[in-house]
């Protein structure tokens, strides 16, 4: 090691960037960059989201259509084969009530739950849950279980 070949330590030196607006000697004073006139080169400018440059945006282009009904019940749907598979992981054994859905995070605990037909139940439940598919009904009392609805 000599005078020639000495340097800081790694990650010692941060490279600054460049200084903006400080004078016309900097090369980048004046304008700042920012070009000339124009809401960009003014204080406080930020863009509109979806602004298209004045032309009429998309979403106000695009006609509205169809309604919400504010009457609307949402169930969170949970079908025979994922009840299979917890009996398989042994998380559950005979009965699934709601408290035991929601500490399975399988529904929240304002949720409304519906059991779906989908898969197939091999063991007896008892399921408690406020909807059932007739299917799923079906064959949960063909397996052996009872569908009991809150």
């Amino acid at each position: 090691m000599n005078l020639s070949n000495l340097k800081p330590a790694e990650g010692s030196v941060k490279n600054q960037g460049k200084r903006i607006g400080r004078g016309q000697g900097s090369g980048k004073g004046g304008t700042a960059t920012r070009g000339h006139k124009g809401a960009k080169s003014r204080s406080g400018y930020s863009k509109k989201v979806g602004f298209e440059g004045g032309q009429m945006p998309l979403q106000r282009r695009v006609p509205k259509f169809g309604f919400t009904n504010i009457n609307r019940i949402e169930h969170q749907g949970i079908n025979l084969d994922t009840l299979q598979k917890l009996v398989d992981d042994k998380k559950i054994k005979d009965t699934l009530d709601f408290e035991t859905i929601v500490s399975l995070r399988l529904a929240g605990k304002n949720e409304l739950v519906k059991i779906l037909g989908r898969g197939e139940l091999k063991s007896k439940l008892t399921v408690t849950a406020h909807k059932f598919t007739a299917t799923a009904k079906a064959a949960i009392e063909a397996a052996g279980g009872k569908a009991v609805t809150l």
